[in-house]
């Protein structure tokens, strides 16, 4: 590709839109990463560093702010975040690839009221339900716990999830699981065997875009949890605030640890969640 380009450079085969749109790639790339670089060059410097000269490099890295933060709750914050995130992104998927495939595969009257059910899920704004479900979850002694969070986050992703699952499904050639039904396997096995398999780039997708939620959710994190014990590193990260002062560096560190899973998870799967998002946009 590198060698691809060069020639095209050396050549002249550049147009004036494509040196357009690379003008505008670049400046993309550095409205993103710039803020991102900020972030980590300041939670290198002490408080009046960061309030003296904003923009400037750290003079000596104060390694310590890691420390701090982690040592101040970010290691606990930081372990809630992980349980409740993979939670719900066990839920998603095991919950949203059934519907799906439900969805998908079988033919009955009534499904089709079940797809608008689920499409109407997409249009419900999670702020809207704050107060009932805040009832909900005291009244089925759910507050100030890991099911707090988790059941509300499963169940606000469940049907975006569940659509792409669903057109990826759609995608999928009827003579493969009729094979399956010749061979004797149930509808069950069909779906563990074949399916599951076949829809890694899509699942994958789903855990992406689950995980980002669930992960960097902040106002039911905030409402639903009381307690320092529970709480994610959304919400655990206003207890570096107080009413007179901010420790900005150990909190900009704690949101730079924050940040670093979601970076690396993405990098590391991002071919995956291309394809995945590909592939179920073939069919609706």
């Amino acid at each position: 590709m590198k060698e691809i380009f060069r020639r095209r450079y050396r050549h002249g085969q550049f147009g004036p839109g494509e040196i357009a749109v690379f003008i505008m790639l670049c400046l993309g790339v550095v409205l993103v990463a710039y803020p991102l670089f900020w972030v980590v060059m300041s939670s290198l410097k002490t408080t009046a560093a960061i309030s003296l000269d904003v923009w400037a490099p750290p003079k000596v890295p104060q390694w310590q702010n890691y420390l701090n933060a982690w040592n101040r709750g970010v290691s606990g914050y930081f372990i809630n975040s992980l349980v409740v995130t993979l939670s719900a992104i066990a839920g998603v998927l095991v919950i949203s690839s059934l519907c799906a495939y439900g969805l998908a595969r079988y033919r009955a009257p009534w499904l089709k009221y079940a797809l608008i059910l689920v499409m109407g899920g997409m249009m419900l704004n999670p702020q809207v339900c704050l107060i009932p479900l805040y009832g909900l979850l005291r009244t089925l002694r759910m507050h100030n716990t890991y099911f707090a969070l988790i059941v509300p986050y499963i169940a606000f992703r469940l049907p975006l999830i569940t659509l792409l699952i669903r057109t990826f499904f759609l995608a999928t050639p009827k003579e493969i699981e009729e094979s399956a039904t010749l061979d004797g396997c149930t509808d069950l096995q069909t779906f563990a065997h074949i399916f599951i398999p076949m829809s890694r780039p899509i699942l994958l997708t789903g855990t992406i875009l689950t995980a980002y939620y669930a992960w960097n959710e902040f106002l039911f994190a905030i409402i639903f949890i009381d307690s320092n014990k529970w709480r994610t590193i959304p919400a655990g990260l206003m207890s570096f605030r107080d009413a007179l002062q901010v420790e900005w560096g150990p909190l900009l560190a704690g949101m730079t640890i924050s940040a670093l899973p979601m970076i690396i998870f993405f990098i590391s799967v991002q071919k995956y969640f291309i394809r995945g998002m590909l592939s179920g946009s073939v069919k609706g």
